[in-house]
């Protein structure tokens, strides 16, 4: 019933004490106000039957007694932790940076690569209750379009919001890189991850890949990187004077230098070549961090003090019903 009962104030203990003194007096008392009488012969007096009176003649004290016991434990203030909370943190810091150039938009994936990447990381993030998250976009150039946050709201709108040409054309792999990676550098989280999700070879900005991947290991940052795209050609949407038209393209992914990012962060490279594919690389990361997950337990504890001081009203309560009228003395 009280599994896990702790006390407020344990030093209250102490005034049970008291205890002692008056078990004392109460034995001198009896001693003392033990009366004698002079007769020819004990024999009698001993095959006197004994009511259940003489019995219980020091029940009324045993009450006082188990009433002050009671009370002490009360102010001692008994608590329980019998109702434990398990609390699930990862302690993770994860930064998902997405590659949103032009050809992002290639109709390979549903109903295209950039939607279906947005689709799949909200998803991700929706099921990383206890992490921080942030947003890192790239194309010619990087920034970071949400610092890392446990509101998940503002994360996941951000990406609603996400489309190709908010940024000058092109595939800074590097500077998107390097970008996430100064996001995560001060964090203090168990374990800081980067997704790095791209279609394409680096071709712009001032950072290369490998550099990037270098700074990220030496702040212990690991780097999973995801190649988007199917083998082979992918249709793609170009303008043309009749409107946009779809033509098989080429698909060119550096896979060489996402898989040489993975190796020397500790991270891992994935190639997702469908819808299907890419949640399924997205459930494997998930799986691969949930391995740090860091379980602590959290206690709320409750008072317990009414079931003793009930226990002790009861004594006090009946030790004096029998002391005015079972063992009611006469002045």
């Amino acid at each position: 019933m009280f599994e896990g009962l702790t006390f407020k104030n344990p030093e209250f203990f102490y005034l049970a004490l008291v205890i002692i003194p008056m078990a004392a007096w109460y034995i001198f008392r009896q001693k003392r106000n033990t009366a004698s009488i002079q007769i020819s012969s004990t024999a009698s007096v001993f095959r006197a039957p004994r009511t259940i009176k003489h019995y219980l003649r020091h029940l009324v004290f045993l009450l006082q007694i188990i009433a002050i016991s009671f009370f002490t434990v009360v102010l001692a203030r008994p608590q329980s932790s019998s109702n434990w909370e398990n609390v699930t943190t990862e302690g993770i810091d994860i930064v998902i940076a997405l590659d949103i150039s032009s050809s992002m938009l290639a109709r390979d994936f549903t109903p295209d690569r950039l939607e279906a990447a947005k689709n799949v990381a909200m998803e991700f993030i929706s099921g990383r209750e206890y992490d921080r998250m942030g947003l890192v976009v790239f194309a010619g150039e990087a920034f970071t379009q949400c610092p890392l946050t446990t509101d998940r709201a503002v994360l996941l709108n951000l990406f609603k919001d996400l489309q190709s040409g908010m940024i000058e054309d092109g595939t800074a792999i590097g500077n998107g890189l390097a970008t996430s990676v100064a996001r995560l550098k001060d964090s203090e989280a168990i374990s800081r991850v980067v997704i790095l999700l791209t279609d394409g070879e680096n071709n712009s900005g001032e950072i290369a890949p490998v550099t990037a991947a270098e700074i990220a290991k030496t702040y212990g940052i690991r780097v999973y990187t995801v190649g988007v795209g199917s083998i082979g050609t992918a249709p793609y949407p170009v303008q043309t004077p009749y409107g946009i038209q779809l033509r098989d393209m080429e698909v060119k992914i550096d896979e060489e230098t996402l898989q040489e990012i993975s190796t020397i962060t500790d991270g891992k490279y994935f190639r997702a070549t469908s819808n299907n594919k890419l949640e399924e690389i997205y459930k494997e990361i998930d799986a691969l961090e949930k391995s740090k997950i860091e379980v602590r337990e959290f206690s709320r504890k409750s008072e317990e003090f009414l079931p003793f001081a009930a226990a002790g009203l009861l004594s006090l309560i009946l030790s004096l019903i029998l002391r005015t009228t079972v063992f009611r003395s006469i002045p």
